[in-house]
């Protein structure tokens, strides 16, 4: 570390004047001794672990992990906690509550006397929300992802956490699946502490952490209970005190050439389509400004490498076993710009000796599973800012395709029709979901890939086109066109789609289009009427409020960019 260059903890800690005394004293009373305050780099680790979040669970005891790291290095480590979002127990949508907390962790982390962070994370939205957060202070920042699952085992089928969610309408109708068989197999889909073992969400953010050079090579695909989970937590322990000699902040890491890798290697595994929503908020925290149209020119043309579900066959435990995500940086070299990460090396000389082990689950460049992957950005009087469909996992008779709409103005209005026996739907129709953008439901929930009816399922089909303003869960599959903006609450082309209206989705030449006149559009849109505010206090009005439409990351307006490290108001 440079001698010049103090410790930003210095500030609280190193006078023997007052407030010296007062920010030493009061610690005091853990124990600590006097040369833990005398230098050492105060290391903040973040920890979202939470009972109320299955899936980061298991974080209490990583972080013990991570601190025997600090403490090697020669650190002071100092635990705290954020706001957890757990994306399958909290109402109405963690989506509503990510931006809140990445208020809570840039605010921690600027308040107190921290010269470096680790952020413990694992859950879908735990992630990007305390990345986001880290980023707007940009201090050294190291993630620590807390692992998939293991795989789910049932009646000799192997499952898959997540993915297993949206098979359950079905097997209940066709297969005539009874209580007792749903209680079994809730059990055996969680068979481990870890977050969904699909190439979902979770798993998608975690492999997206490395691609930016936010952890240790290797780290993401780890499962969550193999123990050189901790390895790499205690490894990750020691490299953050290393960081901050260096002065490795944030900034120096997420360049554009970072975000651009990234983009690239969520197309080589088949990941979630909530990416984009979130490495956008990410890029408009640290200042590198993401298109929507980005995700489609630098990803869409890139070859699907991962045979994971929903994309493919297999699951995390798989794809670690196999080489995990080294092996698919190493195909993708020819591809990836040098780019610094948190080890200090490029990232792509750091994949340079790892080897495949299956093939059928990690393939290569010249034979991939998928000749283009990635994530297609519609356009069209549909969705003037664009939709996006995540091509890997949707049905390719499909993806050019007319129909007529069968819409739901709201989620309320969905469930009390779609299995009514005369609703007028068939596999040629398509599904249009309103109101669930992020002002809408509010918070754009991952309803996209609602359930088909009954009467659709008992015919054997199940896949149909479905359109609307929200997200849909990682763990999915179909052909759904997501992120619709703008949204149909702000009064977006979506809002005054009826039923029975042709619609035309044209995949290959990205277009997405509402087949009326243009003088109907408009005598529609005239007749439109906004409705009203679903808050009128606290944080749910605030998010109403400020927060930005889907093609902009659905961050809140003001929170966009970084005040940096320093605090404004000091007692002194």
């Amino acid at each position: 570390m440079d001698k010049k260059r103090k410790l930003r903890s210095s500030e609280w800690f190193g006078g023997n004047d007052k407030m010296g005394f007062v920010h030493r004293s009061w610690l005091r009373n853990q124990g600590y001794p006097d040369d833990y305050f005398e230098g050492k780099p105060v290391i903040g680790i973040c920890n979202t672990w939470s009972e109320l979040t299955p899936c980061n669970g298991h974080l209490r005891d990583f972080a013990e992990v991570v601190k025997r790291g600090i403490l090697e290095a020669g650190g002071f480590p100092l635990e705290f906690p954020v706001m957890s979002l757990g994306e399958t127990i909290m109402k109405p949508t963690t989506m509503l509550f990510r931006n809140l907390a990445s208020m809570d962790t840039e605010e921690s982390i600027r308040a107190n006397p921290l010269d470096g962070v680790v952020l413990l994370t694992g859950c879908d939205k735990t992630t990007p929300s305390t990345i986001m957060g880290a980023c707007s202070v940009d201090l050294p920042t190291i993630v620590v992802p807390g692992g998939p699952m293991l795989t789910g085992r049932f009646r000799g089928e192997k499952i898959g956490s997540g993915s297993m969610n949206w098979m359950i309408k079905e097997r209940q109708e066709v297969a005539g699946y009874a209580a007792a068989d749903i209680r079994e197999a809730e059990v055996c889909v969680a068979r481990s502490i870890g977050h969904c073992n699909t190439m979902g969400t979770a798993s998608t953010m975690a492999t997206m952490c490395e691609a930016l050079g936010l952890t240790l090579p290797g780290f993401s695909s780890i499962p969550a209970v193999d123990s050189r989970k901790k390895l790499f937590a205690q490894l990750s322990g020691r490299r953050i005190v290393e960081m901050v000699k260096e002065d490795l902040k944030l900034s120096k890491i997420l360049t554009r050439k970072a975000f651009e890798n990234a983009i690239i290697t969520n197309a080589a595994v088949g990941g979630s389509t909530n990416l984009i929503i979130h490495l956008t908020a990410i890029g408009g925290r640290i200042g590198v400004k993401l298109a929507l149209e980005d995700f489609d020119s630098i990803g869409s043309k890139v070859p699907l490498l991962v045979n994971l579900k929903p994309s493919g066959k297999y699951l995390m435990e798989d794809f670690f076993y196999a080489g995990g995500l080294p092996i698919v940086m190493k195909e993708l070299q020819p591809l990836l710009q040098e780019s610094v990460t948190v080890n200090g090396k490029d990232i792509t000389s750091n994949y340079e000796k790892d080897e495949c082990y299956n093939r059928d689950v990690i393939a290569t460049l010249s034979k991939p599973f998928q000749e283009q992957s990635g994530i297609a950005v519609l356009k069209g009087n549909l969705c003037e800012n664009g939709a996006v469909i995540k091509p890997s996992a949707a049905t390719p008779k499909l993806m050019q395709h007319k129909g007529k709409a069968v819409v739901f103005e709201s989620m309320e209005d969905y469930h009390a029709r779609i299995d009514m026996p005369d609703l007028d739907i068939d596999e040629n129709s398509i599904i249009v979901l309103k109101g669930v953008g992020p002002k809408g439901y509010p918070g754009m929930p991952e309803v996209g890939n609602v359930d088909l009816p009954k009467k659709l399922l008992a015919r054997g089909i199940t896949d149909v086109v479905r359109i609307s303003d929200g997200r849909m869960s990682g763990t999915a599959a179909g052909t759904v066109i997501l992120h619709v903006s703008p949204e149909s609450t702000i009064g977006g082309t979506l809002a005054i789609v009826k039923n029975g209206d042709v619609i035309s989705l044209d995949v290959q030449n990205r277009s997405l289009n509402l087949e009326i006149t243009e003088e109907e559009m408009q005598r529609r849109k005239k007749e439109w009427t906004s409705p009203e505010p679903l808050a009128d206090r606290g944080y749910v009005k605030m998010y109403i409020d400020h927060v930005e439409q889907a093609d902009k990351g659905a961050d809140l307006d003001f929170l966009v960019g970084g005040s940096g490290s320093k605090v404004e108001r000091d007692l002194h």
